[in-house]
């Protein structure tokens, strides 16, 4: 296999901040940053984010704009030309709640258009934001969590846990045969004509080839090959996966779909791919998933349409 994603191509595995896992303790320097008339924040709800009225880039407010909420560190941009923290610029974000009216909006539609470091900032905090919604209770002994480490920790004032936020990881691949066409399939849950690669996570336990192999035979009936190279990773925080993605060789190349997931897979050679594409009855990933790439990687060059 000679295929490869191309550089810089994943619209959400970008990132310009220092995260400055350090400072998340000091609170002198953290109430300092906060009041710094340089800082930046970043508000979320739920899974979606303050954007500018045009939707084309995030809306950062100061400090001094920003209403009440969980209040997440997220870094230092240090290359901003600021010394009001004598580190360089701080960025912040609130969660501010679950209700998002239009001047929000989500990864699916802000991704691709996002610079690195808003795409950066974007990921994180939608990551953070999802996992603060659902560890609001000690999973040992129910009682409430408590917030520190500048929003990166939960802990129980009772047994004293600290829960920590997780990044589950999943494979994503695209496999191909001897004659070099790809196998995608299509979801149950999707419209006629909707292909993605194959995908799932990686149970306790399992290598990552060993996952890619499960779930393509899994899903597919089809048998992995030796055969499997890595590609790339992106994360994606809806709510908390992190995608690992993979090229791998079919050694045999009958489908027989789970009767559960899929709903059909096939194989494609280029010709079919495009013929189909242009003719509007193929509908791909979007451009800012890591499958979408994965297809263009095999495919030699970027293609036009989309989810």
């Amino acid at each position: 296999m000679a295929y490869s994603i191309a550089p810089g191509s994943l619209a959400l595995s970008r990132s310009v901040l220092d995260r400055a896992a350090d400072r998340r303790r000091d609170e002198e320097w953290l109430d300092k940053a906060w009041a710094a008339p340089d800082t930046q924040v970043a508000l979320v709800a739920g899974d979606k984010l303050l954007v500018t009225a045009d939707r084309a880039a995030l809306r950062l407010l100061p400090p001094s704009e920003a209403p009440d909420g969980i209040r997440v560190f997220l870094g230092i941009d240090r290359e901003s030309g600021a010394g009001q923290t004598a580190d360089g610029r701080a960025v912040f974000a609130v969660l501010a709640g679950t209700e998002a009216d239009e001047s929000y909006a989500g990864l699916r539609e802000m991704g691709a258009v996002l610079s690195d470091r808003e795409a950066g900032i974007a990921v994180n905090v939608i990551g953070l934001s999802n996992w603060h919604a659902v560890h609001t209770h000690c999973a040992n002994c129910g009682a409430h969590t408590e917030v520190i480490d500048a929003g990166h920790v939960r802990q129980c004032p009772v047994c004293g846990l600290s829960h920590f936020p997780r990044s589950d990881p999943a494979i994503i691949v695209l496999v191909t045969d001897d004659q070099d066409r790809a196998l995608l399939g299509r979801n149950e849950a999707w419209p006629e004509g909707r292909y993605s690669t194959l995908a799932g996570f990686v149970e306790p336990g399992e290598s990552l080839e060993a996952a890619v192999r499960r779930e393509v035979l899994e899903e597919t009936g089809v048998v992995v090959g030796p055969e499997i190279e890595y590609a790339g990773s992106q994360p994606w925080p809806l709510p908390s996966s992190l995608m690992l993605g993979f090229f791998a060789k079919a050694s045999n190349f009958d489908i027989e779909v789970d009767a559960d997931e899929i709903a059909e897979a096939r194989w494609f050679t280029r010709e079919d791919l495009r013929a189909l594409v242009e003719a509007g009855t193929m509908a791909l990933p979007g451009n800012i998933s890591i499958s979408r790439r994965l297809i263009e990687g095999w495919y030699g060059e970027e293609l036009t349409g989309s989810w």
